[in-house]
């Protein structure tokens, strides 16, 4: 059952995204996650408390931001059980997905380069990276945008599409719970080293399977798209992805890169503060333009097409050997 609603979560999302009316009238079960997480952190992360305790608190924190979405869940799939309804939870479970969302901001950075130039392009790329925008030149703002759609993909694709094939609707939720969580307090900052601990661990966990699923997906794509090499891509994936700061992100990053010809991530800018990291892909061209953000977004969307496909191929083997 759980195969099922993935596969039809996948298609449904695919072709009608999250739809802007339904979002006005009632938000997003995300932007819900994320008021329950400021409520938590306002509440239980107290300033003066001792570091131990803090981090305590943000294990609690975890707790009962995952028990707070994954019981209801868990309740509406015992409830709804097999049959038609399915249909009902795989809808449910679309608002978990980002294909169609993901491709669009992305684009739209390509679309601002080429239509408004750097200043209108900085705009467009602040809306998906936290880097500096106004450190980033033309390539800066290509490569940004290139590694936002490889990391997300991971994360905001293939990651719950992986969770709701194991656990159906409460696996989905619970993911993005905790993926919402470390987006929000799993930072390195003096206010969330220890309160934000256990978010951001559990947050490598879980994202752990999705992110070489998602390397894998990009290679196999590379494969069926012009102009992109799967050969580079692996070979890439290989050398680099356990040297990004990151033990997941570097994953898709680094075979994107590699596919593409490019070299992604390095030192960059975050509030001031430059990080230092590898290269992923390295020799690769750094000089991205917006050409390349639309190469790497036809990379994407195949990638994305044989994501579907191995879910429908494991539905199919599931149903097969239920009989």
């Amino acid at each position: 059952m759980t195969l099922l609603v993935a596969f039809f979560a996948l298609i449904i999302e695919r072709v009608a995204g999250y739809p802007d009316r339904l979002f006005r009238l009632i938000g997003h079960p995300v932007t819900w996650m994320g008021r329950l997480v400021a409520a938590l952190d306002r509440t239980l992360n107290r300033e003066g408390d001792a570091e131990m305790r803090r981090r305590r608190m943000g294990v609690c924190a975890l707790v009962l931001l995952i028990a707070a979405v994954a019981v209801p869940a868990f309740a509406l799939q015992a409830l709804l059980g097999d049959g038609v309804w399915l249909v009902v939870l795989a809808l449910l479970a679309t608002s978990l997905l980002a294909q169609r969302s993901l491709g669009e901001h992305v684009e739209a950075v390509a679309d601002a380069l080429e239509q408004g130039g750097l200043p209108a392009g900085r705009s467009a790329v602040s809306q998906i990276v936290g880097r500096d925008p106004e450190t980033l030149d033309e390539a800066g703002v290509c490569r940004a945008a290139i590694e936002s759609l490889a990391e997300n993909f991971s994360d905001g694709i293939v990651a719950p599409a992986f969770w709701l094939a194991v656990g159906g609707l409460p696996g989905g939720v619970a993911y993005k719970a905790i993926n919402t969580a470390d987006s929000m307090i799993g930072h390195r900052t003096p206010r969330h080293q220890a309160f934000g601990w256990a978010s951001a661990r559990l947050d490598d966990l879980v994202n752990l399977p999705a992110s070489r699923l998602t390397a894998l997906l990009i290679i196999a794509a590379a494969a069926l798209t012009r102009d992109a090499s799967p050969r580079d891509a692996w070979q890439a994936m290989l050398r680099d992805a356990k040297h990004h700061k990151s033990p997941n992100a570097g994953w898709p990053e680094a075979a994107m890169a590699g596919a593409l010809g490019l070299a992604l991530a390095g030192p960059r800018s975050y509030g001031g503060v430059l990080v230092d990291d590898v290269f992923m892909g390295q020799g690769g061209r750094r000089e991205a333009t917006a050409a390349d953000i639309r190469r790497a977004l036809a990379l994407y969307r195949s990638a994305d097409v044989l994501l579907i496909a191995l879910a429908g191929v494991c539905a199919a083997i599931y149903l097969a050997v239920r009989g």
